[in-house]
């Protein structure tokens, strides 16, 4: 399929209306072979852990990396695409939510915004968290400390009543509020077992996802990170070339472009439209460790 050059929207408006149809379809199969086959993965290493088989701590770091990951089926289930039955991607935004803390509601209205506004200064509450400028900076962002207090003030305040932002709506206010509250009561309960009954659930749960969160942090860091603040979608957001492996555990949100530029395509879909957007992509990287080589050198050295 030839195109003509031009921004995000100039390209997509020349896919003809079969392409359209094979790239929206939703369908549930896809879908359940990806979670049966992440989940799966999650609960041999957890097994392994729990167990306690030998060597069993060198496998607390790929298990959560395997939990953080889930971050990306979530941001998948806040588009209602992974699967075609909408009550499965309810259930797993919630799910994915509790395991990562990240209260699905709440996302759902934060993401939505962060897609509106993609890389706008003024406008993208993804940039109002602020991305790493130094070295030092860099350093402390994948640590990921401040993120875990981050949630947990989020999640306690939006209990008490969400901060009123732009980008949620009065009726989301108090579906966040409930669901805030329904989240620190399953915590509070989890916690109660994790004490009382079941302390494997530390190793196997908060412990490997703390160790494996910084692999998420900066495999997100690479999709908008020193980004032009522009409109065109092939511009302001990055697509990563990786390997198949990490692009399955990441549900293929290494096409992070072609994802912008059409959020409506499933993950499962992604592939053909990069075959397409290929070519107008202006931001992409060949893989996570040349970004990561790159964000290294691009960070300035704070003066002492």
């Amino acid at each position: 399929m030839t195109m003509q050059p031009g921004t995000h929207t100039d390209i997509l408006r020349q896919v003809p209306p079969d392409t359209r149809r094979h790239l929206t379809t939703l369908r549930d199969g896809p879908g359940l072979r990806h979670l049966a086959g992440h989940f799966g993965l999650i609960l041999a290493l957890g097994g392994y852990v729990a167990a306690q088989a030998p060597l069993w701590g060198l496998a607390l770091w790929p298990l959560g990396i395997a939990l953080a990951f889930l971050f990306t089926l979530q941001h998948e289930c806040t588009h209602r695409t992974p699967f075609k039955t909408p009550w499965l991607n309810e259930i797993m935004g919630h799910v994915t939510g509790l395991i990562l803390m990240q209260p699905f509601l709440w996302f759902r209205a934060f993401h939505m915004a962060h897609h509106k506004y993609t890389n706008d200064p003024d406008n993208d509450p993804e940039l109002a968290e602020g991305k790493p400028d130094t070295r030092r900076a860099l350093i402390w962002h994948l640590l990921s400390l401040a993120y875990w207090i981050s949630k947990a003030r989020l999640l306690w305040r939006n209990a008490i009543g969400p901060e009123p932002a732009s980008y949620i709506t009065r009726r989301q206010s108090r579906l966040i509020r409930t669901e805030a509250r329904a989240y620190l009561a399953a915590y509070a309960a989890i916690t109660l077992v994790m004490v009382m009954v079941a302390p494997w659930l530390f190793y196997v749960w908060l412990l490997p996802l703390v160790l494996g969160f910084p692999v998420l942090r900066l495999y997100l860091l690479a999709e908008h990170d020193r980004c032009p603040h522009v409109t065109d979608m092939f511009a302001n957001t990055r697509t990563t070339f990786t390997s198949c492996a990490i692009r399955a555990l990441a549900w293929n949100m290494p096409y992070h472009a072609e994802h912008h530029a059409w959020p409506a395509v499933p993950y499962h879909r992604l592939p053909d439209l990069h075959a397409i957007a290929k070519p107008h992509l202006k931001e992409i990287a060949n893989g996570y460790a040349d970004f990561a080589k790159d964000s290294w050198k691009a960070a300035q050295t704070p003066r002492s």
